[in-house]
């Protein structure tokens, strides 16, 4: 408890008081994100990008958004282990970047979840690959061995898309349906009524 009220008076930003609820959230889309991780699975299929679409679109604070990908990263690359800084540079702000577009996206309808989350895996996989192939030292330094790269990488990238459908579809499913369980029948109710009379 003592680390939650340290951690929610350092998070304190812009005036935005935040919640317990919404630091236990991001704290548990972190946990997620690392478990996730560091379990086994299939290449590329892990919620970090869908948890960092998932914390932008509901938690208020932009900085706690964009924590949650890049502390689930930083904490799961300690067990993983690191690799090329310069590689790993890209990779965190390709899972970065999907927080900052989500708080673009929370203000429209639902209907910008799927692209969002579809156009964020294609942003990963070109700015990832473009990286290894610069940086690994595993390509040749042209045309060619960039195309090599790219198609080499091709097979993740159904995972990837894969992963991340599934991973948001499972946390804002999760997420719609906790709220409909827990909020009072009359708090949903009254603004559809007040809604209608307007």
């Amino acid at each position: 408890m003592a680390l939650i009220a340290r951690i929610r008076r350092a998070t304190c930003i812009h005036g935005i008081e935040l919640s317990r609820g919404e630091l236990s959230l991001a704290i548990s889309l972190v946990g997620l994100d690392i478990v996730a991780r560091v379990a086994p699975h299939a290449p590329n299929v892990t919620p970090i990008a869908a948890s960092a679409v998932f914390a932008g679109m509901v938690l208020r604070s932009r900085a706690l958004a964009l924590a949650v990908p890049i502390a689930a990263l930083l904490l799961s690359d300690l067990v993983v282990g690191a690799y090329d800084w310069r590689i790993m540079g890209v990779v965190y702000a390709a899972l970065a970047l999907p927080a900052l577009a989500a708080r673009w996206g929370r203000a429209r309808t639902v209907v910008v979840l799927a692209p969002l989350v579809l156009s964020s895996s294609l942003l990963f996989f070109a700015t990832t690959n473009f990286a290894v192939w610069a940086f690994s030292g595993m390509y040749a330094h042209d045309l060619h061995g960039l195309v090599l790269c790219y198609v080499a990488a091709l097979p993740f990238l159904g995972n990837t898309v894969a992963g991340d459908m599934l991973w948001t579809t499972l946390l804002f499913a999760t997420w719609w349906s906790a709220k409909l369980l827990f909020t009072p029948a009359t708090s949903r109710v009254l603004p559809l009524i007040g809604h209608a009379r307007a």
